[in-house]
């Protein structure tokens, strides 16, 4: 298939549009929010909350009638959705289980160098149903990723990693535990691996990443991580075959080097882009772990925005701020702002914002569209905004 050429804007209308974030809302209530999931496969979950965790903060901005029980039902009551790894920590649709087998198979050796201290924990929770490490009596510590801890909470968290376990819910951050195999359907449980071959696997990934942003380019990216092994001769090999197989479509983008590549199956939303007519402008608000954002250098060539999340940094190293938030208008990321921490019955208040130096902050229907959006932004928070100068 020959490359199609576009320009930046276009290829940014392309981006915005797929991702749910041009126009009207396209997606409503938990069949919508299922919707998105499918198309982009995973939303990546962090648990520091200031103003929501990002995949609420991913959702708020996609979902026109968002709530936060939406994706809590999804996930623990009507089982829809998992957490597990995949762009890092992550939620996914249940059904792509069966995706993950390597990944589980990989994590699940601690659990056979372990195997006394998974039995006891797999005996408890079939007799006392979910647990949390804090239901565990285990005063034993071991090594584990980010330093000792007791054996049975190590044991828990390498039964997740490895499959053995699912989360049933959460209170907070904390993590209540069951069977795996009581939590999603059986045909899913028992499903072999889908690849026959390292090769088909990394294809599958490589393709799932595209869609995951929209448009990505064959060289080293954030938007890869979290797929085991992956290097760059397996990537090149990755783009040949799905070049090959006519399962991806080069873009050459005006004033960018390297070619973009889109999935084949996303061709409509480009189309919807090259003949894009004067609609009602919606301003967004992006998480910090947004699935536009994960490749920040190609942001950073299409958009013109650099960004970097400051939330690791020492203050005095930051050159915005903590927890900054990017903010979409149109076509273009117009502004960021630092919000003050949300604590219940408090409005929704900005410490600082910045609008991009490229942006007429006078237009007064960019003004009105972005404090809408504020507005439902502290709706979702279940407060009112306190306007601040923007």
């Amino acid at each position: 298939m020959a490359a199609i050429a576009i320009t930046k804007q276009q290829a940014r209308r392309f981006m915005l549009i797929l991702q749910g974030l041009s126009g009207d809302f396209e997606f409503r209530g938990k069949e919508g929010m299922l919707a998105y999931f499918r198309r982009v496969g995973c939303i990546q979950y962090d648990p520091l909350n200031v103003v929501g965790t990002n995949p609420e903060l991913v959702l708020q901005s996609r979902i026109e009638d968002f709530d936060r029980g939406m994706l809590s039902g999804l996930l623990y009551q009507d089982r829809k959705l998992i957490d597990y790894w995949d762009k890092q920590m992550s939620i996914f649709p249940v059904e792509d289980w069966p995706y993950f087998k390597r990944l589980r198979e990989h994590y699940g050796a601690w659990c056979l160098s372990n195997e006394s201290a998974v039995n006891r924990v797999r005996s408890e929770i079939e007799s006392r149903g979910f647990l949390c490490s804090g239901d565990l009596d285990d005063d034993e510590k071991v090594d584990w990723a980010w330093g000792p801890t007791r054996l049975s909470r190590a044991a828990l968290e390498g039964m997740y990693h490895g499959g053995h376990l699912s989360i049933h819910h959460k209170v907070n951050t904390r993590k209540y535990y069951d069977l795996t195999e009581r939590l999603i359907p059986e045909e899913l449980h028992a499903s072999p691996d889908p690849f026959e071959t390292d090769e088909q696997y990394y294809a599958w990934y490589v393709l799932r990443r595209i869609g995951s942003v929209g448009l990505l380019w064959n060289r080293p990216s954030d938007a890869w991580l979290g797929i085991r092994g992956l290097k760059s001769s397996q990537r090149n090999e990755a783009f040949a075959r799905l070049t090959e197989e006519k399962l991806i479509v080069d873009i050459q983008v005006e004033g960018i080097a390297h070619p973009l590549y889109m999935r084949t199956e996303d061709e409509p939303f480009l189309r919807e882009a090259l003949s894009y007519n004067s609609r009602e402008e919606r301003a967004s608000i992006l998480a910090p772990l947004d699935n536009l954002l994960w490749d920040r250098q190609l942001i950073k060539e299409l958009f013109d925005f650099e960004y970097r999340w400051e939330v690791y940094k020492p203050a005095a190293e930051r050159q915005y701020g903590y927890y900054v938030l990017p903010v979409v208008y149109g076509d273009r990321i117009v502004a960021r702002f630092d919000p003050v921490k949300h604590r219940k019955n408090t409005p929704f208040s900005i410490r600082q914002w910045w609008w991009e130096e490229h942006v007429d902050a006078n237009n007064a229907t960019m003004r009105e569209s972005v404090t809408k959006c504020l507005e439902q932004f502290a709706a979702n928070l279940g407060t009112k905004y306190e306007a601040s100068p923007i």
